[in-house]
């Protein structure tokens, strides 16, 4: 339960935001975000799990290890078959989340259809990482 309790905080990272306003320029960064969320999403739906932590930030890869993660999406992921359908609900910039260090995140939220559960929200969190790079920090599945 302890793997469990450390996945489920770092894939609730995006859940209590704390939100600033999106200025001008933001609006390119948060569009290189929903992009590195998309490339990411495409790691797990494909089940490359171990591929989807390499890719993730730093500030992920601290909080769980890849074993941790493989184990927590083929726990809870793997079952609930192929993406049937996902959308882009809402995202909003923002410099400060709960429980993570200060920078540029960009919280995502989809609506997604899987084959075992019809209606799903899916928020992923990429952040600015040190490389100057957008990569996901968390990744919540409710």
């Amino acid at each position: 339960m302890k793997i469990a309790k450390s996945v489920a905080a770092a894939l609730a990272l995006g859940l209590a935001l704390m939100f600033t306003p999106l200025s001008y320029a933001d609006q390119a960064a948060e569009e290189a975000a929903v992009a590195a969320a998309q490339q990411w999403l495409a790691f797990v739906d494909e089940g490359k799990y171990g591929d989807s932590w390499e890719q993730a930030a730093e500030f992920f890869k601290g909080a769980l290890t890849k074993r941790q993660w493989e184990e927590a999406l083929n726990g809870v992921r793997r079952p609930l078959g192929k993406v049937l359908s996902r959308s882009m609900s809402g995202k909003q910039f923002a410099t400060s989340l709960p429980g993570a260090p200060d920078g540029k995140y960009v919280v995502i939220q989809f609506q997604t259809s899987f084959e075992g559960k019809k209606s799903a929200v899916e928020t992923v969190t990429p952040m600015l990482d040190k490389d100057g790079k957008w990569r996901v920090s968390g990744y919540y599945i409710k």
